[in-house]
């Protein structure tokens, strides 16, 4: 499946402390812009720039994720333009290099050869049970939040996921040899499936083994079928290649004609040169 070999070490990801300290990046964020994803959207998205056929460019996808959606351009020295959604520099690059530890790490854990998900290598979703978070606050403040609707277990990540596909499409498209395309589907249908919610009967906690059943069996197992179908996601597109565009060139005046910069000149004088 993977080319890591078994012994290799692994990049360290991100901590539980740099982990809390993204949740309250993307609070102050949120502050200036309703918008702005939580960190389960956002590693879904990550996950899918990961596997996407092109390497997709900060400064087109960033925008996408927390702004208005318009790419930017990188200023003279390559660095990427304060976008609005940050408060500072400071804040903007920080994001990014949790960001970066956290692309590091998936990038590396997908490329690892793995064969089951006990495996402590074993690319893992930052997938919140919000249902067993909820279930296992004390009865105040579960009150608190009755008639709130409540994300499935894995349903924000895998809706992230699937905001990558959507928004760049063409880089998803369906291979044309069969088999790769059939490869494709199947991949995309299990990441597909945890964005619908969950309504089977509540068998387990995520959030908490000890904590009140939340999430069915069925949905765990579609979540680990989902971790599968990323590696091949991943591979799929390795192995494809970037995409092949043909190019058409229009028609090239002889080499007596004027030429078609419009200088006067005959085109072997000028651009035919």
């Amino acid at each position: 499946m993977t080319t890591t070999t078994p012994d290799a070490q692994l990049p360290e990801g991100l901590d539980d402390d740099q982990l809390a300290e993204l949740d309250q990046l993307l609070d102050d964020m949120r502050g200036r812009a309703e918008e702005i994803p939580q960190w389960e959207f956002c590693d879904g998205a990550l996950t899918a720039l990961v596997c996407t056929r092109r390497a997709v460019p900060v400064e087109e996808y960033l925008p996408m994720l927390v702004g208005d959606g318009e790419a930017v351009e990188l200023n003279a020295d390559g660095s990427l333009p304060l976008l609005p959604a940050f408060i500072d520099a400071a804040q903007q690059q920080r994001f990014l290099a949790l960001w970066q530890l956290r692309w590091d790490e998936v990038t590396a854990q997908l490329d690892t050869d793995v064969k089951t998900l006990e495996d402590d290598r074993t690319f893992q979703p930052e997938a919140m049970d919000m249902r067993g978070a909820i279930a296992s606050l004390p009865e105040a403040e579960r009150e608190e939040l009755e008639g709130q609707e409540i994300p499935s277990f894995g349903q924000v990540w895998a809706l992230g996921f699937m905001f990558v596909v959507e928004n760049w499409s063409d880089d998803w498209t369906a291979p044309r040899d069969k088999e790769a395309g059939s490869w494709l589907n199947d991949a995309l249908d299990s990441v597909v499936a945890l964005t619908e919610d969950d309504t089977g009967k509540p068998a387990v906690c995520m959030y908490d083994e000890n904590g009140p059943a939340s999430t069915s069996q069925e949905r765990v197992e579609a979540f680990g079928e989902a971790i599968w179908a990323v590696y091949d996601l991943r591979q799929l597109w390795k192995s494809l290649g970037p995409r092949q565009y043909t190019v058409i060139k229009g028609d090239v005046p002889g080499r007596n004609d004027p030429c078609s910069c419009g200088s006067g000149k005959k085109y072997k004088k000028c651009c035919g040169a």
